[in-house]
């Protein structure tokens, strides 16, 4: 009997019914860029070939001059040519194209946001859109304010008829001032509800796989809290430096760029609490609870390290340090390595270490979340025994070689007892042969159907940024030098260093 298909992009509340966009239209700034490029061209493409778009999709990219290309739509079928994860089917591909626009100006323009407006009013016509559209912010954060207020100038947020929604990309903002002062442009514009900021970690099937993990099965949550779980470590390490994003990283650095929001976010679905649903207002309002309680472990300057990638060798090139890359100042104080020791203030966590790490140049590129539970109070074994013994560890894979692993310890075969640890695993891979949607072809979807559990709302967005300013506060206005480290390494000895004051070691993913 042949296997039926069922789509990977069904609602949790009917997965017999295709959650199919209605009739609407996508207004892409920064259409020339990087990510609309590599991610969300892409992204819309499968979309629209598994038949999740309506036929009348209408696609308008907004391109500067400066940026012009000659032949956008061109260079838009080539990128989603390069970047399509279904396969190119030329019908499917042709019939996304007929609904493709293009708007040519400057973002300080009035005179192009007319030019978008009379877009919109011809696409409604010809396309049947409804007067239905998302606005993706896919530009620098700077343009943020002078785009939304000509789109308001424009009237081009009035959702009389039809829908308006603005998607957001991170970094929301640089710190707490800088993402109250954004939400507060952005909230004068468009409503709370209308506001999708995009966490593209929260659409990897992975991540929302830990709430699958925890709630949907009753061998772990019993034993998901202090009582079990000795600490957490949760890190993303990448194995390249900045190459050419020196404009961009420089002043930033890895805990406002990632750990602001990816990893607080992982944080914060691993300790919250079940959800009464998987509606947006109540996972966000547990995702809240945790965030609030979370607390730097200790004081700034024991609690967190930061440092930069030295030159040395790594995978058999000589590599540059941070301070030598392209662009950097040589007296920059930037994190291209950050790590935090966290606690929880709650029942379930309280006395619980959360670690997070994330860097640049590191051993190789790895995004993990390891619970490391407590050894047993007794063992009937010898030290002799058990020194093959570790402790029980369950390791959620983010990325890449998606999945679980299992770490406990089992009898060696032979006439002896004695003991070594060994594994269980699973693999989205080998488990699944359902087609696994990217992030964003499950975010821009959820977009348009203006479901918004995945989003964080801005409540979480300043209550990671109170967290993270206290570290990069400590870090630029201390006279305390910036440690280096090895490229290829997993970082500096300060890091070893700040959990061996509790008596524990970073695993090695």
């Amino acid at each position: 009997m042949e296997k039926e298909w069922v789509n990977p992009l069904l609602s949790d509340s009917d997965t017999r019914m295709l959650r199919v966009a209605s009739p609407c239209g996508l207004v892409l700034f920064g259409i020339t860029g990087d990510l609309s490029k590599n991610k969300i061209l892409p992204a819309i493409y499968d979309l629209s070939h598994r038949g999740l778009l309506p036929a009348s999709f209408t696609l308008i990219g907004v391109a500067r001059p400066k940026a012009s290309i000659p032949n956008l739509a061109a260079w838009v079928e080539d990128a989603i040519r390069d970047g399509a994860k279904t396969g190119i089917d030329e019908t499917a591909l042709s019939q996304l194209m007929a609904g493709f626009r293009v708007v040519e100006g400057d973002y300080d323009s009035p005179e192009t946001f007319c030019q978008l407006n009379a877009a919109l009013s011809a696409a409604e016509k010809e396309r049947g859109t409804g007067g239905n559209y998302a606005f993706y912010l896919a530009i620098p954060p700077t343009l943020f304010p002078q785009v939304l207020t000509e789109l308001k100038e424009a009237d081009l947020d009035n959702h009389d008829h039809g829908w308006r929604r603005v998607v957001i990309e991170k970094p929301f903002g640089n710190d707490l001032r800088s993402a109250q002062e954004l939400d507060r442009i952005v909230t004068d514009v468009f409503d709370e509800s209308s506001i999708f900021r995009i966490d593209h970690y929260l659409g990897k099937e992975t991540v929302q796989n830990i709430l699958a993990l925890r709630f949907a099965n009753e061998l772990f949550e019993p034993i998901w809290n202090n009582a079990h779980v000795d600490h957490v470590q949760i890190t993303m390490a990448e194995d390249i430096g900045i190459g050419s994003r020196a404009g961009y990283y420089d002043g930033v650095g890895a805990a406002r760029d990632v750990i602001q929001n990816h990893l607080l976010q992982l944080l914060a679905l691993i300790a919250m609490e079940e959800p009464t649903s998987f509606e947006a207002d109540a996972l966000r309002r547990e995702k809240e609870k945790v965030l609030t309680a979370t607390h730097l472990f200790g004081n700034a300057g024991n609690s967190s390290v930061f440092a930069q990638y030295a030159s040395g060798w790594q995978g058999g090139e000589n590599v540059r340090s941070y301070l030598d890359e392209d662009g950097v100042s040589p007296d920059s104080r930037t994190d291209t390595y950050a790590a935090l020791r966290l606690g929880i203030d709650t029942r379930r966590w309280a006395g619980v270490p959360f670690y997070l790490r994330a860097g640049k140049r590191l051993g190789r590129r790895v995004t993990e979340v390891a619970l490391e539970f407590r050894r047993p109070p007794f063992l009937p074994f010898t030290d002799e025994q058990a020194a093959g013994m570790g402790s029980n560890t369950l390791v959620i894979r983010i990325q890449p070689d998606e999945g679980v692993t299992f770490r406990f310890a089992s009898k060696v075969p032979g006439a002896q007892m004695l003991l070594r640890d060994v594994t269980m695993d699973f693999g989205y891979g080998h488990a699944f042969t359902e087609y696994a949607p990217e992030a964003y072809e499950r975010l821009i979807l959820d977009v348009l159907l203006g479901e918004p559990p995945l989003f964080p709302r801005q409540t979480e967005v300043e209550l990671s940024w109170k967290l993270v300013d206290q570290v990069t506060n400590y870090w630029e206005n201390s006279s305390r030098p910036l440690e280096t480290y090895e490229p290829g390494s997993w970082g500096p000895l300060a890091s070893d260093a700040m959990l061996g004051q509790d008596g524990r070691t970073w695993r090695r993913p």
